[in-house]
């Protein structure tokens, strides 16, 4: 039994860890070495939250080839017994949907971890799902809340980009617990479009994902190009906002390992207005720097020439810490460089210094979803002195903060 480290280092320490074990078992899962890393107890302690908050808990406990010290080993099989009791609980309530739906005649998409779980790519409890996605149509909304209501799930907030349902009983976590847990209440958001502001205007890619023959109850993308489009979208809403996670590349590298060169073609053929495809280079990029050879060369190169310069210039110098939340650090500006013009840049840097009100309620309605953020000072303070830390401070991400807490607080 170790004993917990409670005392927190200097953040520049905490920073210097993260990125350490971060990219090292981000190499470890694409390609697994026979030795354990040297590390000191403290870093063996932020690789957890690192596993943690990238969710690849239970691919490292499948596939690393060496132990660790025993709390790290314990810590995985712990995390891989929990994720597949939670993906069990995860599959009853989307198979209770599905009925509702079917006898309420409701077309719903299944999106995302929901879409890779029903497609047999990962083996049992070895991706998390943190909640379940849902795309309905507009018309839809309502006889889709009664379906969700006959589930036991009522809505709790709306989003820009989401309805959100919980469950009336759903527990209170008060403090921050890390990876996952069968405990931890299922959230419900549900869609009626599919969009990323990059990093202020709208990409929509909702006509894409929709079957045109839908049936009622839960549907499969049209294709699997359409679905490694929304991935490939996901991960660059996440990398612009410095909230990628390891587990996003994972999938897009299984999806892509299954393409043909005509889901290839189908993909760069997917242009909403005849719009570029300016957004997909970076994300692809950065996958084939931990996945290399998953990608045809040419539908690089293709698609390279579509991204604007700034943005190529950066993203091919990418790394996962730079833009996941194991970059502790809070930016002033995250992901500017996804600006296509001065004054798209320009409004973005305005919309962070001076954001609406809707979006500080979605994100005081935010903090308030996140166990134990009423413990660091941040989401309670006015909006001006965040902005003043931002510039001058640097101050550390309260999610990935709390998951440095709760690991170095832990017991064994």
């Amino acid at each position: 039994m170790q004993s917990p480290i409670s005392a927190l280092p200097p953040i520049s320490i905490v920073a210097a860890a993260l990125r350490k074990t971060t990219e090292t078992l981000a190499r470890e899962l694409s390609f697994p070495s026979s030795r354990a890393p040297l590390w000191t107890e403290f870093e063996w302690r932020i690789a957890r939250v690192a596993a943690a908050t990238h969710g690849v808990s239970s691919l490292l406990c499948n596939r690393l080839r060496w132990e660790g010290p025993p709390g790290w080993r314990q810590f995985l099989l712990e995390q891989r017994d929990q994720s597949t009791a939670r993906q069990q609980a995860i599959v009853r309530l989307l198979e209770a949907i599905d009925l509702q739906a079917r006898s309420a005649r409701v077309a719903l998409v299944a999106l995302k971890g929901a879409a890779l779980l029903a497609g047999d790519i990962y083996s049992a409890g070895e991706r998390p799902m943190g909640d379940i996605d849902l795309l309905v149509r507009a018309v839809d909304t309502q006889a889709n809340s009664r379906v969700l209501e006959v589930c036991g799930y009522s809505a709790a907030f709306s989003t820009r980009r989401h309805e959100v349902f919980q469950p009336p009983n759903k527990k209170v976590l008060t403090t921050c617990r890390l990876g996952e847990h069968v405990d931890n209440p299922i959230t419900i958001e549900v869609h009626t479009k599919i969009a990323e502001r990059l990093p202020v205007n709208p990409v929509d890619i909702t006509g894409f994902l929709f079957p045109s023959a839908a049936h009622s109850g839960l549907n499969a993308y049209p294709s699997a190009a359409s679905l490694m489009m929304h991935l490939l979208l996901h991960a660059a809403g996440n990398i612009r906002a410095r909230a990628l996670r390891l587990i996003q590349l994972h999938d897009i590298s299984l999806l892509a390992a299954r393409f043909a060169a005509d889901d290839w073609e189908e993909l760069v053929a997917m242009r909403a207005d005849g719009h570029a495809l300016w957004w997909v280079w970076a994300p692809l990029m950065l996958m084939t720097r931990y996945y290399p050879a998953t990608i045809p060369p040419d539908v690089l190169a293709r698609l390279r020439l579509e991204c604007p310069w700034l943005l190529r210039t950066l993203a091919q110098h990418y790394r996962l810490t730079d833009v996941s939340w194991s970059n502790i650090l809070i930016a002033a500006f995250p992901g500017v460089e996804w600006s296509r013009s001065g004054w798209e840049a320009l409004a973005f840097m305005s919309s962070r210094i001076w954001p609406r009100s809707e979006a500080l309620s979605e994100l005081k309605e935010g903090a308030a979803q996140i166990p134990g953020s009423a413990t660091i000072p941040w989401y309670g303070i006015p909006h001006a002195a965040r902005i003043l830390r931002w510039i001058f401070l640097r101050p550390p991400r309260v999610q990935t903060l709390l998951s440095v807490r709760a690991a170095l607080a832990s017991a064994s």
